[in-house]
């Protein structure tokens, strides 16, 4: 009887972990997903290789390019890019369905001359360069290209994600 109530016991203890554990499942599904630190500001602490590294397997799993956005918290066509993004929900979810995003920083603290030397040269902060699930670079762009009016315009950074999106036909050929 003792080993029975144990048994049952275990097995109550058992489901409801996989209860729970099934809601957590389905509630993340329906909220907004976790962002690596990479993807959601610029860190002088930051390694920008080993980063690197980790948007390629998360880009390859997800089947998402990369992008790689650098500046700084300095910059305030940074903020200002970065608070355009997050007011408007269609924006950010197309962005983060396009892109696994990798934030690079870029300041007196730290410049990632390093890390930064293999890319194209940029004209200004923010600057996004578009790689493919390899880490390749296959697109520089300038986000002052974004603007309209001296704000960022929707349209075009729509046009922009569209532009860069795999096409499901196109997904096996990016590997």
């Amino acid at each position: 009887m003792v080993v029975y109530f144990n048994m049952l016991k275990t097995t109550c203890i058992f489901f409801a972990l996989f209860v729970w554990t099934g809601f957590a499942l389905v509630s993340a599904d329906t909220t907004e997903t976790k962002l690596p630190p990479y993807s959601t500001h610029y860190d002088p602490a930051r390694d920008p290789f080993a980063d690197g590294r980790a948007a390629i397997a998360l880009a390859t799993a997800t089947q998402r390019r990369i992008l790689i956005e650098v500046g700084g918290n300095w910059c305030s066509w940074c903020h200002m890019l970065d608070k355009f993004i997050k007011s408007d929900k269609q924006l950010e979810q197309a962005l983060r369905q396009t892109f696994v995003v990798l934030k690079v920083n870029v300041s007196d603290e730290n410049s990632n001359k390093k890390f930064l030397s293999a890319f194209p040269k940029n004209l200004g902060y923010p600057h996004m360069y578009v790689a493919d699930m390899n880490g390749k670079v296959i697109h520089s762009q300038d986000t002052g290209e974004f603007l309209s009016n001296r704000k960022y315009s929707k349209q075009k950074f729509m046009a922009f994600l569209e532009r860069w999106k795999i096409k499901s036909a196109k997904k096996n050929n990016d590997k």
